[in-house]
């Protein structure tokens, strides 16, 4: 979870993404807006930014008037990379995919502070995971899908290609997605984390609006921005990027400690002064890595845990089940049954 004595908010924009949306469906902004102190103009500010009770009522307001409750998938499909300010422009402007996104992971904390985002890769397969840092109640199953729809569809556009993968959602199927379910085949419902699940080669594509100068401009406008929030705000993205290995294992405190030229005790202090601990970032990636290497069902349960750095599988199993409830035995057979869960 966050460290920020600010309660979690995303960018207010999404509001008026919102209310074009159910214009579709004959309401205006005005009638979205009632009662919620809301209007386009202060939607529109670029610093604006929505709590999430607000953005409750929004949604709630929303599917009472249009009657639809699906709103995230809908919303998922219109969602464009110009959204995102210089972010969106920083990875619309990289040289591939996997750049694109770890700028994304970078450097959202300077457009919300409600989700997090981190890409894990292993062998031929690699999965975007979205972290939920704030609860979202009744809008969650609106907010979620909208961003992995989204980011899917951002995908296909800056590629200029129709990507394939799928989608793991951390909530139970809702009760309406069965009349939708033909459009979406590929989701599980239910699953441990939130993520985005596809072939690693896709990020060596290269982007359609690669330009390395533009690109440089608005990373810079992003690092002041990251800057802006003070104090130690991107250190625990700088430590999640350092505990994974290029040959596939994990750094250990000590190790992430060194590449910061901090102590350990200084680490250890200044990630709970953002109530974080080191052992939780690393036991987020060994999950993450877990659920991409039971993928590989030529892999023995042995060898998943061996290269996740245990020596003892029953350790594993222990570890699997107190990340996601289940044995890595049953994630894996939820791998082999029909899509929807």
């Amino acid at each position: 979870m966050s460290g920020s004595i600010e309660p979690p908010t995303i960018p207010a924009i999404h509001a008026l993404h919102l209310a074009e949306l159910v214009k579709g469906w004959n309401v205006t902004h005005e009638e979205l807006f009632s009662g919620l102190d809301l209007d386009d103009e202060f939607l529109s500010e670029p610093e604006a930014r929505l709590s999430i009770p607000t953005l409750e009522k929004l949604v709630a307001r929303a599917r009472a008037l249009t009657g639809k409750p699906a709103l995230g998938f809908y919303l998922g499909f219109q969602m464009r990379i110009s959204a995102h300010g210089f972010l969106g422009f920083a990875a619309m402007t990289s040289a591939t995919t996997r750049d694109a996104i770890q700028l994304a992971a970078q450097f959202a904390p300077t457009r919300t502070s409600a989700l997090a985002f981190r890409l894990c890769v292993d062998g031929d397969v690699a999965s975007v995971v979205i972290d939920e840092q704030a609860d979202f109640g009744t809008a969650r199953d609106v907010v979620i899908p909208a961003i992995l729809i989204g980011l899917w569809q951002i995908a296909n556009a800056l590629t200029g290609r129709e990507l394939r993968g799928s989608a793991d959602l951390a909530f139970p199927e809702p009760d309406y997605f069965a009349k939708y379910a033909h459009l979406f085949p590929a989701v599980r419902f239910g699953q441990p984390v939130n993520q985005l699940v596809f072939d690693a080669t896709i990020l060596d594509l290269p982007l359609t609006m690669a330009d390395p100068a533009a690109r440089r401009l608005a990373v810079e406008q992003c690092e002041r921005a990251l800057d802006a929030l003070g104090g130690d705000g991107r250190l625990i993205g700088r430590v999640r990027s350092l505990i994974p290995r290029k040959d596939g294992g994990f750094r250990s405190l000590d190790e992430v400690a060194s590449e910061l030229r901090l102590s350990p005790r200084t680490l250890k202090r200044k990630l709970a002064a953002q109530a974080m601990a080191y052992s939780t970032l690393l036991e987020e990636q060994q999950r993450d890595k877990a659920l991409l290497l039971l993928r590989a069902l030529d892999l023995s349960l042995e060898n998943v845990a061996e290269r996740l750095g245990y020596s003892d599988p029953a350790n594993f199993t222990r570890a699997f089940r107190r990340w996601t409830g289940l044995t890595p035995s049953a994630y894996r057979r939820t791998l082999t049954s029909p899509e929807r869960k």
